[in-house]
């Protein structure tokens, strides 16, 4: 069944200029719980999270299993990704740096871009109600 909702849809924040910034951080798998914990204590609402493997600095390393030893190229990491209003950019930035830090090589990267337009699905609403 088709659901032909119309919804009027505000670009005037857009055109105010402001702005959203998504955040997306690579960490380590085991501080994801650290992490999740100190979005929820700062009155972060909505986190997605995607298994992923990478590497950067820390290479790979060697695992030996069955007597055999098996380079391992890639490492398991945790991709977490949130959009905010482009003001707690920096708050939510330190959350993961304190958060997801365990100052050895590996503990990932934090990368923030920019988007245009947030549109929530079921409602239309738009811009930070939508987030």
């Amino acid at each position: 069944m088709h659901n032909s909702a119309s919804f009027n849809i505000n670009y005037s924040k857009f055109i105010l200029g402001e702005m959203m910034k998504p955040i997306s951080a690579i960490i380590k798998p085991f501080k994801l719980e650290e992490v999740r914990q100190a979005f929820l204590d700062f009155g972060v609402e909505g986190l997605t999270v995607t298994e992923d493997k990478g590497f950067g600095r820390q290479k790979g390393h060697t695992e030996l299993y069955r007597g055999a030893e098996y380079k391992i190229d890639t490492l398991p990491k945790i991709k977490l990704q949130i959009i905010c209003d482009d003001e707690k950019v920096s708050s939510i930035v330190d959350v993961i740096s304190k958060s997801a830090n365990t100052e050895k090589i590996g503990d990932g990267k934090i990368f923030i871009t920019n988007v245009d337009e947030v549109i929530r699905i079921r409602t239309g609403e738009t811009g930070s109600e939508a987030i």
